[in-house]
């Protein structure tokens, strides 16, 4: 009787299974192209041959399997992975447990939280999985991770959940609240599904930290969904409003505050301004104030705070605990969406410039004015000079800043690509 056999790892792998799918990608490659079919083999012949000749280049695209995601809406063709798996892509196939082979178009992608929503357009409703709900996750409980690797589709393996909320420091970027599973995550299922042992989706494997043996890491279905619906609606995250500017504390700060050292064991922000009419304001946050925890997350820095918040949406009311005058009290917060009329005022606010469209045909955006108390005029920025790039945005008009500014105000500090004359600097500058 087959039916003996059917688990909660079978059941669960024959129903989300189709909805897993490999993801492969191509990126371009340029070769050389010389008229020698043997130039390159030997050092000497190329040295002499290239001065003779325009070497040129011959663009290839190079395709790798490179992992899995998952489809969560059929009806649409979104899929979900992770950000890591289409880094630096030139062109995205998706194959499905069917084998079915569609071109993938990039929906929106957030590194900071190694998430990615691509979609491929279908005539017809594709197999998919819904978030699972958002509950508490429990220490020992089984999960069964399911990948498409390299083809081989369904390949599950299962564990039990060793951690919560752990914290995993790359290259790039600090990822927190990771579910930490000792289910095999290797690179070919990352971005694929990690199921609890009903089959609910509750998290996406990720394979980012190469020294693991035996540990597998996923983000939490709870921490991507507003994430996920930010992509799909504005192709970036967009992080909601407290109206807080915030700073890290130190041992002056801890001094004068007379905060004892059971309060801030696990962190905490002091903050130093407060917009009028914001969240913050309204719930009757004051500067002086420090941030213990925000519904019960610590702050151990202001990145921590950052990160945190993309996970909230507008309307959430979040529970805040504060040291002020020497006792801990709590307050609610509704959040909400950055305001509009705060956009155009950020350049001055963050900055301390005024700006306006450069007439160039570089584009970018001229500086026009530069307080004189700010960072920029200290580094010896001054009117005319150009600001081509933040981070990694190009700024090509004056809404291209204010949306970079919008992106990375929580950000201790920026880097800006700024022009004068023919000369290009990099500036980095702390806002």
């Amino acid at each position: 009787n087959q039916t003996v056999y059917e688990t909660p790892v079978v059941k669960a792998a024959q129903r989300v299974g189709p909805a897993v799918v490999n993801i492969s990608t191509a990126r371009q490659q340029n070769l050389r192209r010389t008229p020698f079919p043997g130039l390159g083999l030997n050092p000497f012949f190329d040295t002499f041959f290239k001065d003779f000749f325009e070497p040129g280049y011959e663009p290839r695209l190079q395709r790798a399997s490179l992992g899995s995601g998952i489809i969560i809406d059929g009806q649409k063709g979104f899929i979900l992975t992770n950000a890591h798996v289409i880094d630096n892509t030139a062109q995205i196939s998706v194959m499905l447990q069917d084998q079915r082979q569609f071109e993938a178009e990039i929906v929106g992608v957030d590194p900071e939280s190694d998430l990615a929503v691509l979609r491929i357009a279908s005539q017809e409703p594709l197999p998919s999985v819904a978030l699972g709900v958002d509950r508490k996750l429990l220490i020992g409980e089984t999960v069964i991770a399911i990948g498409n690797p390299f083809g081989f589709s369904n390949s599950v393996t299962t564990g039990v959940i060793s951690a919560l909320n752990r914290t995993i420091r790359t290259d790039r970027y600090v990822h927190r609240d990771f579910i930490q599973t000792d289910a095999s995550i290797n690179p070919g299922n990352s971005g694929g599904p990690l199921l609890d042992i009903t089959g609910e989706l509750i998290g996406i494997n990720t394979a980012i930290y190469a020294k693991a043996q035996g540990i597998g890491f996923a983000i939490p279905v709870a921490q991507a969904r507003k994430i996920i619906a930010d992509l799909i609606t504005h192709g970036e995250v967009v992080p909601v409003w407290l109206g807080l500017t915030l700073q890290p504390l130190d041992d002056t700060l801890i001094n004068y505050l007379k905060l004892p050292e059971s309060e801030y064991r696990d962190g905490g922000l002091v903050v130093k301004s407060v917009f009028p009419d914001s969240p913050a304001g309204r719930a009757g946050i004051v500067e002086g104030d420090v941030v213990l925890t925000i519904d019960d997350r610590p702050l151990p820095s202001t990145n921590a705070y950052r990160l945190l918040i993309k996970g909230f949406s507008a309307g959430q009311s979040l529970n805040v605990r504060l040291w002020r005058n020497g006792a801990s009290r709590e307050v609610s917060v509704i959040t909400a969406d950055f305001p509009e009329e705060l956009v155009a005022r950020l350049p001055h606010l963050l900055l301390g410039i005024t700006v306006a469209e450069a007439s160039n045909e570089g584009g970018g955006v001229m500086i026009t004015q530069v307080d004189s108390g700010s960072e920029l005029a200290r580094i010896g920025v001054r009117p005319g000079d150009i600001i081509r790039q933040i981070n990694d945005i190009r700024v090509d008009s004056g809404q291209l800043l204010r949306k970079a500014l919008v992106k990375y105000r929580h950000h201790p500090s920026v880097v800006l690509l700024v022009q004068r004359n023919n000369q290009l600097y990099n500036l980095t500058v702390p806002i």
